[in-house]
């Protein structure tokens, strides 16, 4: 009896404790937080070979270019090196400048951050009440939820069709409460777009104070030739936002640095909440130079379309489903919930993503990676799912 009671009195305690914390967060934390998860980014590889005691790991998680950053991006840096005791140059004219040049458009209609992260929470803070209602793909990039629950604006989920974003059923869900749409095209992680006729149906369909969002952190690598011009409406005047970055097809995602395109109304209300100085020295230096590099990008480009023709062939060998990808990753179904098959594999030194993040446990996403690495990774999953 006593024992039961000493037990009853632990387990009160421990509401107890339990319900002074909840009280203490209602008290000191903005309530729009407390719903969020925080994001949590791949493994890194030295965390990993720690860990593990292993040798060799190679990373297949993030997304990044498994080739490296341009010769021409790391020479800047070093040359820029030098100067890092200054603040950088807070407007980023040149870097501007030159994006202008190559787009066709004012360079007033440009707007660079630290990496297109950044970018979209500069649209939280800029445009979302409390109350109004984003709409988004019900499978996506979890960053734009994040910062729609921290501004309290209420997020409309709308299914995926056949792994890809479904504009007719997001022009169904705008009301008059409607701020933004967010089209992530192409998809992370589905790695679907949605086509030009499709994009320009949801134009035609959206009242013009609705501002679509089109991240396209991702097209450089799309080879389909309906892939819409999202630019093509911003030289229209409508409000369009395009978000773009140097993270993937240039390499320098740990610069981070990425830029948003629109008329200079909108990117002026952008400019209100950016920070004083958004992008460090550096990444304008490397990303500058990168810009000059295109036997780098071709490079990059028919490294990620060998990878991606072999991973597809050793898939379909495996008797696996996978959605074709318009990137540098691919979604794979593996029937099975797969935190398992991720641990096993990251004892094997490969590290991937697992689909829980997007709510789909039995997928994973794998970046295509350099021949040896695609070669090690196939491998590893077949002895993994063998085992």
């Amino acid at each position: 009896m006593n024992k039961e009671k000493s037990l009853m009195s632990i387990k009160q305690e421990k509401m107890s404790r339990k319900e002074q914390k909840m009280k203490e967060e209602k008290s000191l934390i903005r309530k729009e937080i407390l719903s969020i998860k925080p994001y949590i980014p791949g493994r890194p590889v030295e965390q990993v070979k720690k860990e593990l005691g292993l040798k060799e790991v190679i990373k297949l998680a993030s997304n990044e270019t498994s080739v490296g950053p341009s010769k021409l991006a790391v020479e800047a840096i070093k040359k820029e090196a030098k100067n890092v005791n200054f603040y950088p140059e807070g407007s980023n004219k040149l870097l501007r400048e030159k994006l202008a040049q190559r787009l066709n458009l004012d360079k007033e209609m440009i707007i660079l951050a630290n990496g297109a992260d950044n970018i979209i929470d500069l649209l939280g803070l800029a445009f979302i009440n409390k109350g109004d209602e984003i709409i988004m793909g019900e499978v996506t990039f979890p960053t734009y939820e994040s910062v729609v629950k921290i501004m309290g604006g209420k997020i409309i989920s709308a299914k995926l069709k056949d792994y890809t974003y479904n504009l007719e059923e997001i022009a169904r869900r705008v009301n008059e409460r409607t701020k933004l749409i967010i089209v992530c095209n192409p998809n992370n992680p589905t790695g679907t777009i949605v086509t030009k006729e499709a994009v320009d149906k949801l134009m035609e369909d959206v009242p013009e104070d609705v501002i679509v969002v089109f991240d396209e952190a991702y097209c450089d690598y799309v080879e389909n030739e309906n892939y819409p011009d999202s630019l093509f409406y911003v030289r229209e005047g409508k409000n369009v936002i395009v978000i773009r970055t140097f993270s993937k097809i240039a390499g320098l995602a740990g610069l981070r640095i990425g830029y948003a395109i629109a008329k200079q109304e909108l990117i002026g209300y952008l400019k209100r909440v950016v920070d004083v100085f958004p992008v460090n020295r550096l990444a304008q230096a490397a990303a500058l130079a990168s810009l000059d590099d295109e036997e780098h990008r071709r490079k990059i480009l028919r490294l990620n379309k060998e990878g991606k023709e072999y991973l597809y062939s050793e898939l379909k060998r495996l008797g696996l489903f996978y959605v074709p990808t318009e990137t540098n990753f691919i979604f794979i179904d593996l029937k099975k919930d797969t935190k398992v098959i991720f641990e096993k594999l990251l004892k094997k030194g490969v590290i991937i993503r697992p689909g829980k993040t997007w709510g789909c446990p039995n997928f994973i996403r794998v970046t295509i990676g350099t021949p040896y690495e695609n070669k090690k990774f196939i491998q590893a999953l077949k002895e993994v799912l063998t085992s």
